[in-house]
């Protein structure tokens, strides 16, 4: 949950976010693997009900900014879809995008650790909710066309990582990517803690670079990788070679230099984890 600049909470309120939410990751990442099978729903359930202020909670009363995230969201996206898809979101959320790419596809499945934000809203019939224990993806194998997460990867204990990576590989037909955006860890933190450390201590377990992501990816038997590339919608496929050299050079700068030059445009396009793994 990055801070922008449309955040209108105060300090102490900000901080009794920051207070909770370090509280609950520091829970995730001194549980046993066991323990996390239940922690995970049982931990965002808790953040959501103690930090009424929550960003979840708040973004549906501001309409405008919720159709701008879904579109700029689905101009990613839409070349990736169909009619005939069978769409896979893990860590949907609100729901809000899973609503809107149910209006454009056969199926969609939105895969989550907890229900308390989506209780009560009313999803499309094509829409299924699965709960799941926060590293498995429980739908049949070889079922999905276009698997998808958006700021997930990093709330990830980095022990369940290469589970879910596993289970959306698996859960792919041939031919089928995954595409993952997740914030880049040379721009961290990107959670709450930004207010406050230098580094991710609230619900972004683990940040990433490209080369951090693609090796998992690698590792779980995604053989192509591309970069999405580009803004305002204008997108291309890149190899991650054209990632990876920049990371490196920019990872050799002071920290606060390193987040000046690579959250603008065109750096931000190429520095921001935006990976597309296709299954063979």
């Amino acid at each position: 949950m990055p801070v922008t600049v449309t955040e209108t909470r105060t300090l102490e309120q900000l901080r009794q976010h920051y207070e909770v939410e370090r509280e609950l990751a520091d829970r995730l990442r001194h549980a046993t693997k066991e323990q996390r099978r239940t922690l995970y729903s049982e931990v965002y359930d808790e953040l959501f009900k103690r930090v009424p202020l929550h960003p979840q909670h708040t973004n549906k009363s501001s309409p405008d900014r919720l159709a701008a995230d879904v579109a700029e969201k689905m101009e990613i996206l839409a070349p990736f879809l169909n009619a005939n898809s069978v769409f896979l979101e893990v860590g949907p959320g609100d729901c809000e995008f899973a609503k809107t790419v149910a209006e454009k596809v056969a199926r969609v499945l939105a895969i989550d650790v907890s229900d308390e934000i989506t209780r009560k809203r009313e999803l499309p019939a094509n829409l299924q909710l699965v709960i799941s224990d926060g590293s498995s993806i429980p739908v049949p194998p070889d079922s999905v066309n276009v698997a998808y997460s958006n700021q997930l990867m990093e709330h990830l204990h980095p022990d369940d990582a290469l589970d879910q990576l596993r289970g959306l590989h698996a859960a792919l037909k041939p031919g089928g990517v995954y595409i993952c955006i997740t914030p880049s860890r040379l721009t961290g933190p990107h959670d709450i803690s930004c207010v406050f450390d230098r580094e991710a201590t609230g619900f972004h377990l683990k940040e990433y670079t490209v080369g951090d992501l693609a090796a998992l990816f690698r590792q779980v038997g995604f053989n192509k990788l591309r970069i999405i590339f580009g803004g305002r919608g204008k997108f291309v496929l890149l190899p991650t070679w054209t990632a990876l050299i920049w990371e490196k050079l920019l990872d050799f700068l002071p920290h606060s230099l390193r987040k000046a030059i690579a959250l603008k445009p065109p750096f931000r396009w190429l520095f921001g984890v935006r990976l597309a793994g296709f299954k063979d």
